[in-house]
């Protein structure tokens, strides 16, 4: 697991300060195999972890997904070896972004806190039922301390009502979950996940929405969070911490008169193509900056960009750029330099900042 996470927990529960159960278990397969069972129950779950954690969870996570068990995990992105690397990017969740969970990228630790609450209340949609991944830089958000505002129990149990499952295992009324799908019918269960992510869309703005309204903040429209978008020509877009260095940079650069902007993803699965395809109307070209890269082909956010503006007849220039591999650092010089190279160039370009 991602250690600190379940540390605080696990001092809560030992303290009296949180109602739960924590089940202690002997690796991350068991974690997500104990979520599970748990989520099955009609209980609601919750785990953590990183990195080759998260790898060895894989097996699990197809199936919690294609249960509809509605489990919230946050995943403090670190890199997966060889060579051994601890540090941050998102090779570890990119690689299970097919596994039938939901992911939202976050900023800062307060949107990290505010997005986990978020996630239950967009798990547990009847129209939904799928898990979440809150994915969170390693380090730069796991292994550091920042002010952040708690909400008050009462404030949370209105924003997250007592969770309420469709169907649950129980002695009094029996039901099977998990059974063998035959080739007649396994395929109609994919197209329901399929169907559901289409939901979970604005399930996700509707959380959004409703936490702006209640407890005050929010993120865009919970899918895309736009930053000086109305008249940019040149736009950064990226996942995660990354977004604070570039608003410096933006800052800057619009000084000097420059007309440029960033949409930050928050929702990569599922991948908001009409939400983008609107943020970037203006745009005559895009920065993609992805700390992943799918081998053989180019970055995961870059190609899915690419996908989404196929059929426009409209669409701005969208260069790749593969950054912070490995915890690589991304500096202000790197993201400057790449809006300089949209603004100048008029051919698609992939790049490493080595």
């Amino acid at each position: 697991m991602e250690t600190h996470i379940p540390e605080r927990i696990s001092e809560f529960v030992n303290n009296g300060e949180f109602d739960c159960e924590m089940i202690y278990v002997e690796s991350e397969h068991s974690a997500i195999s104990a979520a599970l069972g748990a989520s099955a129950t009609g209980v609601r779950s919750y785990t953590a972890t990183a990195s080759q954690g998260l790898a060895l969870m894989h097996e699990i996570l197809h199936v919690v997904s294609g249960m509809r068990l509605p489990v919230v995990m946050n995943v403090a992105n670190r890199a997966l070896s060889a060579p051994i690397n601890i540090w941050n990017d998102h090779q570890d969740s990119m690689s299970a972004r097919d596994t039938g969970w939901i992911q939202l990228y976050v900023e800062s630790a307060q949107e990290a806190l505010d997005t986990t609450i978020m996630a239950f209340r967009i798990a547990e949609d009847h129209k939904v039922m799928l898990p979440v991944m809150v994915c969170l830089d390693g380090f730069t958000l796991s292994h550091v301390y920042e002010p952040v505002d708690i909400p008050d129990q009462k404030s949370v149990d209105h924003f997250l009502p007592r969770f309420a499952p469709i169907f649950k295992l129980d002695t009094k009324k029996p039901v099977t979950m998990g059974p063998i799908g035959y080739p007649d019918s396994f395929m109609d269960f994919k197209k329901q996940q399929q169907d559901a992510f289409a939901e979970a869309l604005q399930a996700i703005k509707k959380a959004n929405a409703e936490f702006r309204s209640e407890l005050g903040r929010s993120y865009g429209d919970g899918l895309v969070e736009p930053y000086l978008l109305e008249d940019a020509k040149y736009v950064f877009v990226g996942l995660g911490t990354i977004c604070g260095t570039a608003r410096v940079v933006i800052d800057r650069m619009r000084n000097e008169g420059k007309k440029v902007g960033m949409m930050k993803l928050k929702s990569f699965r599922p991948f908001p193509e009409d939400a983008i395809i609107a943020a970037l109307k203006k745009a005559d070209a895009v920065a993609v900056f992805d700390k992943a890269v799918s081998f053989g082909q180019k970055g995961p956010v870059f190609s899915e960009m690419e996908s989404a503006f196929c059929n426009q007849a409209r669409k701005p220039v969208i260069h790749s750029f593969i950054a912070g591999l490995g915890g690589r650092d991304i500096t202000l010089g790197h993201i400057e330099d790449a809006f300089k190279k949209i603004i100048k160039e008029r051919q698609p370009s992939v790049e490493w900042l080595l």
